[in-house]
């Protein structure tokens, strides 16, 4: 397999040299405001495949509100969950390539920008909330051969980068890195922490350090964690490698996997970001619940 995105990946390095890059925001917050049922087990997939033009919408909102690269809208998608939905695998890789294609039409509307496939972990297609526990108990094996086709699906689909995300243990961070030696695409990596450690308990610093050692991998970090914890984060990141760093935390409320709702008050405050800018973050953006005046609020703390 060749190289997919390798120019669109440099130009984004290119750019990250000289200046920030603001990631997008929360996916089903918008589409919950644009009265889309993302409560389902297949979650924002049962818009991509329903109303796929809703999730257009979203990205020409966050491109407009300033983002730089958009998130693919296939983190929930993977042929184990679409099958548990009763869903074919057939429908499990069209909608992981028409993700992308979402993502790019927006992009080249906007007249630029850059589309990471998301790649989410195993246990987001339990839709149990397995991925803020990493609990799965999968041997490294087995999660290299759950990742391996979508991987390769969404690199060959012509994303410029795929956004690994919501990674809660080092098995599945050693599994990923593997599979991306094979699939001619780039990636940044980002876990979800407990505080300066993963949620299976190993040091943030161990993961970091095993994703930055791939050439494949351009930016470590962290996502979907309270914004309170991504100051450490970054921190921790820029201690081990001196590759970009990515930080997009949530809103800072808690997600039910039970009910399927989120509680608390949402704390996010924009002016953080200058914060984690100078502890070294080059890739910032918003996470669930977050929306389009977040990430302008972000764009212009980093204008």
């Amino acid at each position: 397999m060749g190289e997919v995105g390798a120019s669109t990946a440099d130009a984004l390095l290119s750019a990250l040299s000289t200046r920030p890059l603001v990631v997008d925001g929360g996916l089903g917050t918008l589409l919950t405001d644009r009265g889309a049922d993302v409560a389902a087990p297949l979650w924002s997939a049962q818009t991509l495949l329903e109303q796929p033009d809703e999730i257009l919408g979203v990205h020409r909102d966050y491109f407009s509100a300033g983002a730089d690269v958009a998130v693919a809208a296939s983190y929930q998608v993977s042929e184990s969950g679409f099958a548990a939905a009763g869903r074919t695998t057939a429908e499990a890789r069209r909608m992981l390539v028409r993700s992308v294609e979402l993502a790019a039409q927006a992009r080249d509307e906007a007249g630029g920008g850059w589309v990471a496939a998301s790649i989410g972990p195993y246990g987001a297609s339990l839709a149990d909330g397995s991925e803020y526990r990493g609990d799965d108990d999968l041997t490294v094996a087995e999660l290299r051969a759950w990742h391996h086709d979508r991987l390769r699906i969404l690199a060959d689909a012509g994303a410029d980068l795929l956004a690994i995300e919501t990674i809660p243990s080092l098995r599945e961070v050693e599994a990923l890195v593997a599979e991306l030696d094979g699939a001619g695409v780039r990636a940044w990596l980002a876990v979800t922490p407990d505080g300066e450690r993963l949620r299976t308990g190993e040091p943030l610093a161990d993961a970091f350090g095993l994703a930055a050692a791939s050439d494949r991998v351009i930016a470590v970090g962290v996502n979907c964690c309270p914004p309170e914890q991504v100051l450490d984060a970054v921190r921790i990141a820029r201690s081990v490698t001196s590759k970009p760093v990515v930080a997009y935390p949530n809103s800072g409320e808690t997600w039910d996997a039970v009910t399927r709702t989120w509680h608390g008050s949402a704390g996010f405050d924009a002016d953080l970001v200058r914060t984690w800018r100078a502890a070294g973050a080059g890739l910032i953006g918003g996470c669930c619940r977050t929306t389009p005046t977040d990430i302008a609020a972000i764009a212009e703390a980093l204008a």
